[in-house]
């Protein structure tokens, strides 16, 4: 299993970088993890965007989504995308044709979003079966309804622990992970609830507990120094840790 991280940033992109995108690529199957701001020009740098088999949004905040409208023009306008195969399977959270539906219909093009994409909402109790990619969700906390997403393949397997505040959930899902990406947006922890983020040390401290092989930390703006950042998650995690960059490879 091959995951290219396309976008880091959080909900303000670095200076030419993207938000949230992770491509992950096993056994023929080709799977986009997110579709934030600038994601769809850092996937077409590295694969034909026709080739991309399923999408998996975590949750409907702009910077996990945007960019599913150029990549919806692209589908329907590039030259030769409409005999490119298969529609993209785009997995979303419950609600979220209704949230596409707003968003495109600001400018008359309600149905935009499901014209390219065919469009399933998922149950996030239930495990999808992608080709060899199993994909399951755990819900945690965050200022809207988010999910975690575990992805596995033969006995590899990482988690994406999306937008999140500190919670146990995330641990359980990514019990044992190859590979824990987690979000390590804040300098300091919020002082006012519900809290929506975790701090770099807060992530550590979460891949501890989960046992995690490698820790990512994503989500995370180059306005914060990588290296404290690192450091801060090291005081509690005995792994390998980091600081996403984009056009990073992992392969488990």
């Amino acid at each position: 299993m091959r995951i290219t991280v396309l976008g880091k940033s959080p909900a303000w992109q670095d200076a030419g970088g993207a938000c949230s995108g992770y491509l992950v690529e096993e056994g023929g199957r080709c799977l986009l993890l997110d579709c934030g701001n600038g994601v769809f020009s850092k996937l077409r740098a590295v694969r034909d965007f026709t080739t991309v088999d399923d999408i998996v949004l975590t949750h409907l905040h702009a910077d996990h989504f945007i960019d599913l409208v150029p990549y919806a023009y692209a589908l329907a306008y590039s030259p030769g995308a409409q005999d490119a195969g298969p529609r993209p399977v785009l997995h979303a959270p419950p609600g979220g044709r209704a949230t596409f539906r707003r968003i495109t219909g600001a400018w008359d093009a309600e149905e935009l979003i499901e014209r390219a994409f065919d469009v399933r909402e998922y149950d996030s109790a239930a495990e999808l079966q992608l080709g060899t990619l199993r994909v399951r969700f755990r819900e945690v906390p965050h200022f809207i309804r988010t999910h975690a997403v575990r992805i596995g393949a033969g006995a590899a397997s990482f988690t994406f622990g999306a937008d999140c505040g500190p919670n146990d959930a995330v641990v359980e899902l990514a019990r044992g992970s190859d590979l824990l990406l987690l979000e390590a947006t804040l300098e300091h922890p919020e002082t006012e609830a519900p809290r929506g983020h975790l701090t770099p040390a807060e992530a550590g401290e979460h891949a501890q507990r989960a046992g995690a092989q490698r820790l990512v930390l994503t989500h995370i703006s180059d306005d914060l120094d990588a290296a404290w950042a690192c450091a801060e998650a090291g005081r509690a995690f005995e792994g390998p840790v980091e600081v996403a960059r984009e056009g990073a490879v992992y392969t488990l």
